[in-house]
């Protein structure tokens, strides 16, 4: 099979595309054959050695896919050969095929193409898990999403509207915030040229009652000072790069909550929840949510896909 390589941490244009063996399946696992795979910017993050989690080299990058199962592990019995699936997984997506745990895999909901579907198994279910799951939305809920023209942020932007919350989109320009506005997003915040909590006070009143941050850095300081009283701040990531420290006594003071979220782990964790969150967005899938892909990119144009969502 081909894969995107990465054999020393660096930017897109130092990463190669080799002719690597085909997988084989374990006794649960599952190979599927990946016909289109999202590419997020916690992946950019990896092959520069600038995630949390730091991956040893050589691994092909790449954390979320869809496609088709073709072949499966004798203890296997949750998937079947043919069957078109989606998944995740932290590294090695960016490749003509997985090896993958069968029971990571879901099916395609109705109403997604194979390109849609690479993009919803973990950007989707994380921004729908993070709002509902573990931030315990409720309709008219002020929410707060810091870097909203992302992909986990436009996902969370979009899930929110349709659950009934009012959604404060944060981006770095005025153009990503028309892509909120777009999404359902009542208000948003250019974080570039505004005060997050200044602002946040000015359109709820009171503060947000939820804050989703994928991103991290100096601004979830900013935006946490812009909670209500027992507002809930979902920590979902670090696309920024750099991990925030929030002083104590404002969650003290703020009465604040501040929770943890990451795909895999509360699938583990919570199994019930997940599996009733799952079907609950698979219905948002048939009243119409669906990712929104920026651009498709060919294997080989690998280095080229990257640095579009580096540029953004």
């Amino acid at each position: 099979m081909r894969a995107v390589v990465c054999e020393g941490y660096g930017p897109p244009s130092q990463l190669s595309i080799l002719d690597l063996p085909d997988p084989v399946a374990g006794p649960d696992d599952a190979v599927v054959a990946i016909r289109a795979a999202a590419i997020n910017f916690p992946d950019l993050l990896i092959i520069e050695n600038l995630y949390q989690v730091s991956i040893p080299t050589p691994f092909i990058p790449g954390s979320e896919f869809a496609g088709e199962v073709i072949s499966i592990g004798a203890n296997v019995t949750n998937v079947q050969v043919g069957d078109q699936v989606m998944g995740g997984s932290f590294v090695g997506s960016f490749a003509e095929q997985i090896c993958v745990a069968a029971a990571s895999l879901k099916p395609i909901p109705i109403g997604l193409t194979i390109e849609q579907a690479a993009a919803f198994s973990v950007t989707y279910r994380t921004a729908y898990h993070a709002l509902v799951t573990i931030g315990e939305l409720k309709p008219d809920d002020w929410v707060v999403v810091l870097g909203a023209a992302g992909g986990v942020g436009t996902a969370t932007v979009d899930i929110a509207t349709r659950l009934g919350a009012r959604v404060i989109a944060v981006a770095a320009s005025d153009e990503r915030l028309e892509v909120c506005s777009r999404l359902g997003a009542v208000a948003g915040i250019n974080y570039t040229t505004e005060s997050l909590k200044e602002r946040i006070k000015a359109i709820t009143g009171t503060g947000a009652d939820l804050i989703i941050d994928p991103v991290g850095g100096p601004y979830a300081e900013e935006a946490f000072r812009g909670i209500a009283w027992g507002g809930v701040f979902v920590v979902v990531g670090f696309a920024q790069g750099d991990i925030p420290r929030i002083p104590l006594n404002l969650v003290l003071l703020k009465g604040g909550i501040i929770k943890g979220f990451e795909i895999r782990t509360v699938s583990e964790h919570l199994p019930r929840q997940v599996a009733d969150g799952d079907a609950a967005l698979n219905v948002l899938v048939s009243q119409g949510v669906v990712p929104h892909i920026s651009d498709a990119f060919g294997l080989d144009q690998a280095r080229e896909a990257l640095q579009f969502v580096a540029d953004r």
